[in-house]
């Protein structure tokens, strides 16, 4: 059970990584956009519709891999007190309560909202240049059913621990050094904290 649910862990790795290049897009785009306005007074007719269009792709693509690694926003300082049962209780309420309403209105509106704008071939009122953006608002349905379908695998892992007492394994990218040395100062290995604290220093982490 557990490979399978790393198997969507890492299509939405692939997606959201993958979405993650935008970010160099829309540096070299920002950049070159300040570049010829300020210094030839020729302002670009295309790089305010790139760079909401980018930055937009970019944060909704990113949602799936951030639920896969368990990275979005929670009370951390009461949460991290729980034991994992309970955790996992919480986030199973949650889940059905928020998360899955949330995200199925998403879609349902999000499908509304891109079929009319694939019907009237709409183009960005926002500049001159105009580029269609249907092909953006398609984004949202599509995204909408991604965080569902990494929802269902964490509602599976939160069920998995209310049986076990202990959360699946998944799959971890870097992590922050300030995140690890909580986690070794939970288990009680100062040791360890202090000497990652000297090279966070060393390296100006810290």
């Amino acid at each position: 059970m557990n490979r399978v649910l790393l198997i969507v862990d890492e299509i939405s790795t692939w997606i959201g990584k993958t979405a993650g290049w935008c970010i160099l897009v829309l540096t070299f785009t920002t950049s070159y956009e300040v570049f010829v306005r300020y210094l030839f007074l020729a302002p670009t007719e295309w790089a305010f519709d790139a760079s909401y269009m980018l930055y937009g792709t970019l944060f909704m693509l990113a949602g799936a891999y951030t639920l896969s690694r368990n990275g979005h926003v929670r009370g951390d300082f009461i949460y991290r007190a729980w034991s994992p049962r309970t955790q996992a209780k919480w986030d199973l309420v949650l889940y059905f309560l928020f998360f899955f309403p949330g995200m199925l209105a998403f879609i349902y509106a999000g499908y509304g909202y891109a079929q009319l704008s694939w019907l009237v071939h709409e183009h960005s009122s926002a500049s001159p240049f105009g580029p269609p953006v249907y092909h953006f608002k398609s984004l949202i349905p599509i995204v909408g059913v991604l965080m569902v379908t990494q929802g269902i695998v964490e509602v599976i892992r939160c069920i998995m621990c209310i049986h076990t007492g202990e959360w699946p394994k998944r799959l971890h990218d870097v992590e922050e050094l300030e995140k690890v040395m909580l986690e070794k100062a939970e288990h009680g290995d100062y040791q360890v904290v202090k000497e990652l604290e000297e090279i966070g220093q060393r390296r100006g982490d810290i």
